[in-house]
């Protein structure tokens, strides 16, 4: 049978997105109280979201990846607003299923890769409001 699967998918939970969010902000060598300070989100709201107990708004994800300089595509594909492009999905997979490398290394490829890539993304929103003022 081909074409898409057509059984629903389960978004993901808030304790995965909130595992992600500390991995990034531990890669990006950042305490809680500095992202704090970087997002303008409060203290213990990060820490109830790092911790699974809360799932943030789309707002508030907009927030965290500014501080941690990721997408915000990446985000929302980690809290299941978005569907993942198959590229994305494709060499981020392909990395962490990669068995020569150590999980660390995993997370610093994919924190570049999603670093160019949010850079990339910010410089096509700024042109595409310069065409459109």
């Amino acid at each position: 049978m081909d074409g898409p699967d057509p059984r629903p998918v389960a978004p993901p939970s808030p304790r995965e997105l909130g595992e992600f969010i500390r991995e990034q902000r531990r890669l990006g060598r950042l305490s809680l109280r500095k992202l704090s300070e970087l997002s303008g989100i409060s203290n213990p709201y990060l820490s109830q979201i790092e911790r699974g107990l809360r799932r943030p708004s789309a707002e508030i994800l907009q927030q965290i990846a500014r501080a941690l300089s990721l997408s915000v595509e990446t985000l929302y594909v980690r809290a299941g607003i978005l569907e993942p492009s198959g590229a994305d999905r494709s060499l981020t997979d392909h990395i962490r299923r990669d068995p020569w490398l150590d999980d660390e290394q995993k997370r610093a490829l994919i924190h570049i890769y999603e670093s160019f890539r949010a850079a990339h993304l910010d410089a096509e929103s700024l042109a595409d409001r310069r065409r459109w003022a």
